[in-house]
């Protein structure tokens, strides 16, 4: 500090007299020493990327910044600062800010949703990235031709078991309006994960005696539109996909379900509290504190030695009691509710 003002009033000296080369080099070497200065403080930067604006999937941030938090990263103190972005559903968008923060070097990319993670893993190969509200990288289309995920994404991915127990309980609390019963469905066709869903309930639902009736939705725009084309025919229930579209969604589809008195089921436990009947399903914020323990350990060593992709841990059984009583549905025992 002293150093540089001296330096400046040796600017100020020389500006006087005119000796233009030597000043162009002391700013120079002010210049360097100043970097110098600051990179001996050198603070971790973490570019966190959020595909869409949602309120269920907002809780991933949530845990990711509190797993940082517990683990000595916290903003307030100044040791980890969060670059934050949030796409707004657009992919434009969404890859502009993927592309800044990889020209910014940052030390490691947090991603919320598929989309932001492929937009990620597309465009760096180096910076680790940090998946959540993700799936398998065979359901996001981005293994090599060995199979092989790419070799910079850790994080928490999730896989399609899980969904047979969330679609299974529908049968068990509800009685069909006719012979068969009939459960509607909205699915993402760009979405890797949403048609892959659709495929695995398809199979399950035949098992089950259950009548699927599916309509494309490729944004949440047209969702009041595709969900009365459901309505109208006669469905039992409303099966919420786990699709980003239908996330953002959900009130739109939610309050057209509630007019026709068509109960919904989901395999989001976050969507329960938004008005679904009962689900079971990853805790969203879980989700994100779980990948944001592996970037907490990867910020104080800069390795990634054991760290990998790993399955989410904690899913839940859970139900909405307001919901479930307006549609005279008994839940069983095992299901936590929600508030």
């Amino acid at each position: 500090m002293l150093f540089n003002v001296f330096l400046f009033g040796l600017i100020i000296y020389l500006s006087r007299m005119k000796y233009l080369r030597i000043l162009s080099l002391l700013i120079a070497v002010i210049i360097i020493t100043s970097c110098s200065s600051s990179t001996k403080n050198n603070v971790p930067v973490v570019g966190f990327i959020d595909a869409f604006e949602d309120a269920t999937i907002s809780q991933a941030k949530n845990g990711f910044i509190d797993a940082l938090k517990k683990n000595g990263f916290s903003e307030e103190q100044k040791t980890v600062v969060i670059k934050y972005n949030n796409a707004q559903g657009s992919i434009p968008t969404l890859t502009q800010m993927v592309n800044q923060f990889v020209s910014d070097k940052v030390d490691l990319l947090a991603t919320s949703t598929t989309l932001a993670t492929v937009a990620a893993i597309q465009k760096t190969k180096t910076i680790p990235i940090f998946q959540m509200v993700s799936p398998t990288p065979d359901r996001m289309k981005v293994t090599d031709a060995a199979g092989k995920a790419p070799a910079n994404l850790y994080g928490t991915m999730e896989e399609l078991n899980y969904i047979d127990t969330s679609f299974a309980i529908i049968p068990k609390l509800l009685k069909p309006k006719g012979a068969q019963l009939i459960v509607g469905m909205i699915y993402n066709q760009s979405e890797p994960q949403s048609a892959d869903a659709l495929q695995r309930i398809q199979g399950l639902a035949a098992k089950l005696n259950i009548k699927i009736i599916a309509l494309p939705l490729n944004s949440s725009a047209d969702a009041q539109l595709v969900t009365q084309a459901l309505l109208n025919k006669g469905i039992d229930a409303f099966f919420a996909n786990p699709d980003n579209t239908v996330f953002a969604a959900f009130e739109t589809i939610q309050k057209s379900c509630d007019q026709h008195k068509v109960p919904i089921f989901t395999s989001e436990a976050g969507l329960v509290q938004r008005g679904a009947v009962a689900a079971f399903g990853a805790d969203i914020y879980q989700w994100g504190y779980q990948s944001g323990l592996q970037a907490a350990q990867y910020l104080k060593t800069h390795k990634t030695d054991g760290i990998k992709l790993e399955m989410v841990k904690i899913r839940k059984r859970v139900y909405n009691p307001s919901v479930a009583k307006k549609y005279n549905i008994t839940i069983p025992t095992g299901f936590e509710a929600v508030k």
